[in-house]
């Protein structure tokens, strides 16, 4: 028994020292870092109003359902950008379900935009992102949307379309990527723009 007691102390005395050092000081330490070098992101990339108020996040989408607003893709994340039930559909580009919804989807959308049973509308708006908490669509899927929104705010089309444009993010340097609009940041300007 002594024997045994003596080949498994150090072996126990490693598993202690490392959980302490890798599952316990370097992930403290590294958020420490982060939160000096990041702040904004290491903290959620929350987004606050003018009194300082936190309204959201540059990471998760939010329902917006108003004319008024751009719409992002629909959420598969719960009961709607649950953050807690962050998940896609698992619905593959065969599922019969999948082109069901799309298309109700897509038949709900024509109408607030006054378009025909048979108009094509971006997928993006019509199917869920992988995560169901996707904030983000293309610039193409917003001027899809800026008439509506024009029209539900008393601004020109050119108005919004600039809107738009001032909030397309790039690429990742420049070659990584598709351009895109974070539909929550976007709506914000546009309801601070109307103050």
């Amino acid at each position: 028994m002594q024997t045994i007691l003596k080949e498994a102390r150090p072996a126990i005395v490693l598993v202690v020292v490392f959980t302490l050092l890798l599952g316990l000081a370097y992930p403290l330490s590294m958020a420490a870092v982060a939160r000096v070098v990041f702040p904004d992101k290491a903290g959620g990339s929350l987004i606050r109003n003018s009194e300082g108020e936190v309204i959201g996040s540059e990471l998760i989408g939010q329902d917006f359902s108003d004319p008024k607003y751009f719409w992002g893709r629909p959420s598969a994340a719960g009961e709607g950008y649950d953050a807690t039930a962050s998940s896609g559909s698992n619905l593959g580009p065969t599922s019969q379900k999948l082109r069901d919804l799309a298309e109700e989807r897509a038949t709900a959308l024509r109408q607030p935009h006054g378009l025909p049973d048979d108009a094509e509308v971006p997928a993006e708006l019509v199917t869920a992102s992988a995560s169901g908490l996707d904030p983000h669509i293309s610039p193409e899927a917003a001027r899809f949307q800026a008439e509506r929104v024009a029209a539900a705010r008393g601004l020109s089309v050119d108005e919004v379309l600039g809107r738009i444009d001032e909030h397309t993010e790039g690429r990742m340097l420049g070659l990584v990527g598709d351009e895109k609009v974070n539909v929550v940041e976007l709506n914000i300007a546009l309801d601070e723009a109307d103050r």
